[in-house]
């Protein structure tokens, strides 16, 4: 039981740790010296460790005895401890009234089936709710369930009691049908009868949390995941939408407790543990908190969050983060008497404590739109048993502690002193206007009203529900439940893995839309596929999806090991046939297993990647081979070698007389060139622009000329600097070969983040062939410069 002026759910922590209060697992309040010789601890607030609630203990509606069976004095003393002016006759007449039209009924626990009512009816008192609110979560069920008619309600209680009792009834008439139809139909008599009267959702949503502590008493367990998922999708972001925080949580937790129990079951043992381990932390630190803020003269309440098993386990999923990784944070909560004091206790904390840079937010000045206000901000502890730990901070006023645990509850009040008394008039929320939750109600109510179709008013109101998501469609009508910011390519991924990986663009709403377009709320998305589609890198920047980047990257990595294999393949080949020798499939298969390659698939990847040259794969297919050049190389390709007579005519020079090509500088036909003799009488041809004529005596210079010869090749290096993206070596390997280039040699050079500098030693006819060649490089998206290599000096 909270102590008076002590928030619901939470364990303010004394500035005497020895006699700080803790409430235990058994609901049990325990000193600290107590609780260091205890095995479980349960901190009663929103993040420091305690198991979640389970079907036996109950975070809310704990006030008083444990709901079974509180007896009327005792509902009657917890309405009056905060409305002192309570109508008794209304709550005691109610008690009695739903107490005999139950009877004998029985729950599926064997309880009876009072008992659910009434722990109905303690909930509501945590959220300190109105005794017409506490009756009707007394009778909520009388008319469904017995031979009460709302004309009994209306003649017993009045207008007002009738009228909520009504609203709950029409909702629970029939709980939610798999069929999407019967969700719509029965969304719909929630969502009409909540417009009417806010209360009427407040006691749904604690019958519904009720119903959720007692569902391990139903046997199906197909039955009881269809009610948890109902209400892990419909009542419990419901709740988050008023602001029901603690409603809100406890039905996350126990949700997920029936559709994962094997990650619940995990995470509420680690949590168990970690409370133990670092119950002393959380006392020291929050003492050191409490010493901060009244050296500096502010009086403040300081309070342990407890850690939650779904929101842990949603943290792990969207963070990618480990539970200790998570659960190695400690949460405190300051409370303090006004808007000033909290800015005043923010920068006290701030100039005791290092603050973590991008962990601040303000919430006073911009508050969320179901009405919460906090500042949030996180620090590191400089305490030394926990220095360098992660404390993280929440401090509110107390007014904005109550919105923030009640939500509309807390702001609940009568247009008049008529209504107080019964008369006809609905609950009216409001705060200077500014508290927007009952602003979402009558906005869906609208849609209700505009549109025919159940199953779109459905949709539509999940929609507004999950207010950091977007629901976009497929064009059969498929709502596809995305996070805020997703891309058509999020959207094709959440479909099926193989649809992201054949995306090629998509139409938003009939339209081609960039794929970076963000997707909104409504939108019908049409997925465009290609069985060749590319995947470029750069698209991994703009999905927000696990599934998307994961998907992503894994394309990039077949794509890229496809690309691999198909240039391995092309340099072999140009290898051997630069050589005229034959190879065969089981000669290479040989061959990479020499050289440590399972299979074949990976030999020429490795080859691809230029992990192993083609000169290594044909000295290892054929071991004794000469590297050097031969006659069937001096025939079709030429570097530097003796050139074949007819190749290059020489004037004034004797006939047959030896002539090589320079390798400073390569000549080509159709480029100028000159010949130098040399010491050994031997001619060298040079370019021109060559250099090495520099040294040369102009007037030794031999003119000669080219003279062509059909199917004669020179070997060329050229360096090309290509980006590194995804396709760009099977782009360049196929502009080569469409350009009839073979590859006669590949090296990677210089690789860095983003570019790489492959070194090639083409072959080509002639200077023009070159050019053409270069020319077609550098207007490739892929490369970023392509040119001949010279030697220098």
């Amino acid at each position: 039981m909270a102590t008076e002026g002590t928030p619901p759910h939470e364990t303010e922590i004394p500035s005497d740790p020895s006699t700080r209060p803790v409430a235990t697992r058994g609901g049990e309040i325990r000193t600290q010296d107590q609780l260091s010789q205890s095995s479980a601890f349960e901190d009663r607030g929103a993040d420091v460790p305690r198991p979640a609630a389970t079907a036996e203990s109950h975070a809310i509606g704990t006030s008083g005895p444990p709901p079974g069976f509180i007896r009327q004095y005792e509902l009657v003393d917890l309405v009056k401890s905060y409305d002192p002016h309570a109508d008794e006759d209304l709550l005691n007449k109610a008690y009695v009234f739903a107490m005999r039209a139950h009877g004998e009924q029985k729950r599926s626990s064997g309880d009876p089936y009072f008992t659910h009512p009434l722990a109905v009816a303690a909930i509501l008192t945590d959220l300190r709710l109105d005794p017409a609110t506490i009756a009707t979560a007394l009778l909520h069920d009388v008319v469904e369930d017995t031979d009460v008619s709302i004309k009994d309600i209306e003649n017993a209680f009045g207008p007002e009691v009738a009228r909520l009792v009504d609203g709950v009834t029409k909702i629970s008439k029939r709980e939610l049908a798999p069929d999407t139809d019967g969700k719509a139909e029965n969304f719909a008599k929630f969502i009409l009868a909540t417009a009417k009267d806010v209360r009427v959702l407040l006691v749904k949503l604690a019958d519904r949390l009720h119903n959720m502590r007692t569902l391990n008493y139903i046997s199906k367990v197909e039955k009881r995941e269809r009610i948890a998922r109902e209400t892990m999708e419909i009542y419990a972001p419901m709740a988050g939408r008023i602001g029901v925080q603690q409603v809100k949580e406890e039905l996350e937790d126990l949700s997920f407790r029936y559709l994962n129990p094997g990650a619940f079951d995990a995470i509420q043992e680690s949590l168990t543990k970690l409370a133990e381990d670092k119950v002393r932390d959380v006392v020291a630190l929050a003492q050191t908190l409490r010493v901060q803020l009244a050296d500096a003269g502010l009086s403040a309440e300081i309070y342990s969050r407890e850690k939650r098993a779904f929101s842990i386990w949603r943290k792990m999923q969207r963070k990618r983060s480990t539970f200790e990784e998570l659960a190695d944070i400690y949460a405190f909560r300051v409370l303090v008497d006004s808007v000033e004091d909290c800015y005043r206790a923010l920068g006290i904390i701030h100039r005791a404590f290092p603050m973590i840079p991008g962990e601040f937010d303000d919430y006073i000045s911009t508050p969320k739109p179901n009405g919460y206000q906090s500042i949030h901000t996180a620090v590191i502890a400089s305490r030394a048993d926990v220095q360098g730990q992660r404390v993280e901070v929440q401090i509110r006023s107390k007014d904005m502690h109550d919105t923030a645990e009640r939500g509309v509850a807390a702001h609940w009040r009568y247009k008049d002193q008529t209504s107080r008394q019964g008369g006809g008039d609905s609950v009216e929320l409001g705060r200077d206007g500014r508290y927007s939750a009952y602003d979402w109600l009558r906005g869906v109510i609208e849609t209700l009203n505009t549109d025919e179709s159940g199953t779109a008013f459905l949709e539509q109101a999940r929609i507004d529900l999950y207010h950091d998501q977007v629901f976009p469609f497929t064009p059969k009508g498929r709502v596809i439940p995305l996070p805020i910011g997703a891309t058509a390519l999020d959207f094709a991924y959440a479909l099926h893995t193989e649809i992201g990986d054949r995306f090629s663009g998509a139409k938003i709403n009939g339209v081609r839309r960039p794929n970076r377009t963000p997707l909104r709320n409504g939108d019908v998305v049409t997925v465009l596929k290609s069985d060749h589609a590319a995947i470029p890198t750069g698209w991994e920047s703009f999905v927000v999806t696990g599934a998307a980047k994961s998907g992503i990257r894994r394309r990039i990595r077949q794509l890229q090991r496809q690309e691999q294999y198909e240039l391995g393949e092309r340099i072999i080949a140009s290898t051997f046939g630069a050589r005229d020798l034959p190879f065969s499939a089981k000669a290479l298969e040989d061959a990479g297993q020499r050289l440590g390659f399972a299979t074949t698939k990976e030999f020429y990847e490795a080859v691809g990647r230029m992990d192993v040259s083609g000169r290594t794969v044909l000295q290892t297919v054929f071991p004794n081979l000469d590297m050097a050049p031969t006659d069937a190389v001096e025939r079709s390709l030429h570097r530097g070698d003796n050139v074949p007579r007819g190749i290059v005519s020489l004037a004034g020079v004797t006939p047959g007389a030896a002539v090589r090509l320079g390798t400073c500088c390569g000549p080509l036909p159709g480029e100028r060139i000159v010949g130098v003799k040399g010491e050994n009488g031997a001619i060298m041809a040079h370019r021109i622009d060559c250099e090495r004529l520099a040294h040369a005596d102009d007037e030794e210079w031999l003119n000669l000329s080219w003279t062509f010869r059909d199917n004669t090749q020179f070997a060329v290096p050229i360096v090309i600097t290509v980006n590194n993206r995804t396709g760009a070596l099977g782009h360049i390997g196929s502009m080569l070969a469409r350009y009839g280039v073979d590859i006669v040699d590949l090296r990677l050079e210089h690789r860095e983040v983003d570019f790489s500098d492959l070194c090639v030693d083409i072959a080509v006819r002639d200077a023009k062939h070159l050019n053409n060649v270069l020319t077609g490089l550098r207007a490739s998206n892929y490369v970023v410069a392509a040119d001949r290599v010279e030697e220098t000096g």
